[in-house]
């Protein structure tokens, strides 16, 4: 323990692990972080167990299925009823399925855990790669900022003006 800091690593990680608990027992959420607090919230570790389209996947967290919408990201409807399928939407919803499908992920949490429709919202990780500005970077999806969960939108919109610039995927096709 360093001589004048209080708790060390047990503590940081005993607040981690109360965190984590109380998003994935179903208590109740912890505060939200104050305005200006960019600070991104807890991870959790899930199994997709479904790709539903290029931005939502659906997954075992703890022995309960959740679905997960991704922070962030915009991809094309395929699977929005009464909407026709978009261009470039299959492609993305293949490339998510590349990323993700059967794979143990990794999903991390911004201000708000939850939309309007109950699915939580994540950034997320497979095997290390951030999927969300992958799905930008090729050109699957468009940046869709949603306040208060923006904490990667910089990082988000810059790759999406270069996927614009050079006219990939659905820049290049739609």
């Amino acid at each position: 323990m360093v001589p004048g800091v209080r708790g060390g690593t047990a503590g940081a990680l005993a607040l981690l692990a109360v965190l984590v608990y109380a998003l994935v027992a179903g208590g109740e959420e912890p505060p939200s972080p104050q305005r200006g607090d960019g600070a991104v919230r807890a991870a959790a570790v899930a199994d997709v167990v479904r790709v539903v389209d290029g931005d939502t996947i659906e997954v075992n967290l703890d022995g309960r299925i959740e679905d997960v919408r991704y922070i962030g990201v915009d991809t094309p409807e395929t699977v929005k009823p009464g909407e026709p399928v978009q261009c470039w939407g299959p492609q993305a919803s293949a490339f998510n399925h590349r990323l993700v499908d059967r794979e143990t992920v990794r999903l991390v949490f911004d201000r708000e855990l939850r939309d309007v429709y109950g699915r939580l919202l994540a950034y997320v990780y497979a095997d290390g790669l951030f999927v969300n500005a992958e799905l930008v970077r090729d050109g699957y999806a468009r940046t869709l900022e949603i306040p208060p969960n923006t904490s990667r939108a910089e990082q988000l919109a810059r790759l999406e003006q270069e996927a614009g610039e050079a006219g990939v995927g659905l820049w290049g096709a739609c």
